[in-house]
């Protein structure tokens, strides 16, 4: 599903260059579940970004399910990120102004799923994650397990083929925390490709397979324990 080939990202630094990744080279299939750990500065949520095509000012190849997206256009590639992208991250980024319910139909509404069908998505994605009852509620009147939640069932809702995950975990209690990997794990053994970045070394054996940056290089490529 992903490939890189020599991926490089750099910033001009004196007469040189500050390098944040250094030729990676990744390979991650169709239902894979992979982890993305490191120190602080080792390029793992660069990466991430390039990968969810946010990030455009790199070097290299990227290929998404056979299509070129160092060659593409800011608006394809971008359309191809919303198509078959769905990302969650460690401040949840919900829109406090929003209900739950509304929350969830925000990707909806970029996608131009047309109103009837968005409405029958949000109610299914809330009985699904058992939120019916909090579906009025607003993102300042959850835990943050509970915000955490609607944030990983906002990334899905919209079926993506690939869920990207910047410390999904990193502001919740260690249960909440276990919860959350339970409920990644369910939605990869149904055919999401996850990769996730990750500090924690329990996080990290949830997946497939763990790379390991340092410095902007992958060092190590290796099974989950």
């Amino acid at each position: 599903m992903i490939r890189l080939r020599n991926v490089e990202k750099s910033f001009p630094a004196g007469t040189g260059k500050n390098y944040v990744l250094r030729s990676v080279n990744l390979d991650v299939a169709a239902g894979e579940f992979v982890s993305v750990t490191g120190p602080s500065g080792a390029g793992k949520s660069t990466l991430l970004a390039i990968l969810g095509m946010f990030d455009a000012a790199w070097s290299g190849e990227y290929w998404f399910g056979g299509e070129p997206v160092h060659a593409m256009k800011p608006k394809d590639r971008a359309a191809l990120g919303r198509r078959h992208v769905g990302f969650v991250f460690q401040q949840y980024h919900l829109l406090d102004d929003l209900t739950v319910a509304e929350n969830l139909e925000v990707p909806l509404s970029y996608r131009d799923v047309p109103r009837k069908e968005r409405a029958a998505r949000v109610a299914d994605t809330l009985d699904r994650f058992q939120m019916v009852g909090k579906k009025d509620l607003y993102p300042g009147q959850l835990s943050g397990g509970q915000q955490q939640l609607v944030g990983i069932a906002r990334a899905i809702i919209a079926e993506p083929s690939v869920i990207l995950a910047d410390e999904p975990t990193g502001n919740l209690h260690s249960s909440q925390g276990r919860e959350i990997m339970e409920l990644f794990r369910a939605l990869n053994r149904g055919g999401t490709t996850i990769i996730q970045v990750t500090h924690s070394e329990a996080n990290a054996a949830a997946g497939d397979r763990v790379i390991e940056l340092a410095d902007g290089w992958v060092v190590s490529e290796r099974a989950a324990a």
